[in-house]
């Protein structure tokens, strides 16, 4: 009679223990399926003709020149610049960010990315910002063009440049093969970061 009550004590233990599994797997599960919904419908409306992504690089760049001195010297030394004009984040609760851009070699368009991410935690409403990528040599920008969804931090690390109001970017200190710039109206934007973006080649 004993071991009948602790197998019972023991199926019923397994069952708690089956059963809290399986409510962490299902959040698991809602949390990717949430997030990935999200992504996907900002992707949606924000999907872009190549003449449009043109349109906004040019101006993007345009604007990039204008706010931040030194910077159209650093990318007159660079091997290659990928500009994503408005990179959306949106989220309640759940977070993703997605947007459109281009890479150019010498002024001129090669091909059409997409940058995506995902974030858990408090988040409300919708912001936009523009985000430019600096591969400052030829060996960063093949490590990248070889890569298919390339990875922030983990197939290519970016080192983000910070200027303050009325500072300029003296290219003769950069020392990292890839640098990149997070901005919007007001100027650079602080402590944000680029890590977990995916890039990825689209076809426009």
């Amino acid at each position: 009679m004993q071991d009948l009550r602790e197998s019972r004590l023991a199926i019923h233990s397994g069952d708690c223990s089956m059963h809290a599994i399986n409510r962490r797997k299902a959040l698991s599960l809602g949390v990717c399926s949430a997030s990935a919904s999200l992504i996907g419908s900002v992707a949606g409306a924000k999907a872009s003709s190549r003449y449009d992504i043109d349109a906004n690089v040019h101006s993007t760049l345009r604007h990039f020149y204008w706010r931040i001195g030194g910077a159209q010297e650093l990318l007159a030394k660079s091997a290659a610049v990928l500009v994503f004009p408005i990179v959306v984040k949106a989220g309640l609760g759940f977070g993703g960010e997605y947007g459109e851009g281009a890479l150019l070699i010498h002024g001129r368009t090669e091909a059409y990315y997409n940058t995506i991410s995902a974030s858990v935690g408090f988040q409300l409403g919708v912001q936009a910002r523009s985000v430019i990528i600096v591969f400052m040599t030829p060996d960063a920008l093949w490590d990248f063009r070889r890569v298919y969804g390339w990875k922030v931090g983990v197939d290519g690390s970016v080192a983000l440049i910070t200027v303050g109001i009325g500072g300029s970017i003296d290219s003769s200190k950069i020392v990292s093969p890839i640098v990149g710039f997070i901005f919007d109206n007001k100027g650079l934007m602080y402590n944000l970061t680029l890590e977990g973006s995916k890039i990825t080649r689209i076809y426009r």
